[in-house]
């Protein structure tokens, strides 16, 4: 196997909160935000679904 059949490393699909953005491309930045941007609202549509939960366990509790 010579260093051709290597596959070149891939940069990693997450972004992980704090870590070093000097050495990401304008393009890669843009990536990470939108998986941010989708993950916040992954978030935000299951903390509505708590709360309505939450809601209804105290409207009975009450």
């Amino acid at each position: 196997m010579t260093i051709f059949d290597e596959e070149p490393e891939k940069k990693p699909t997450f972004h992980e909160v704090g870590s070093d953005l000097s050495l990401l491309s304008v393009d890669e930045i843009e990536q990470r935000i939108n998986l941010l941007k989708v993950e916040i609202e992954r978030l935000e549509k299951e903390k509505e679904s708590k709360q309505s939960s939450r809601d209804a366990a105290n409207s009975i509790f009450r």
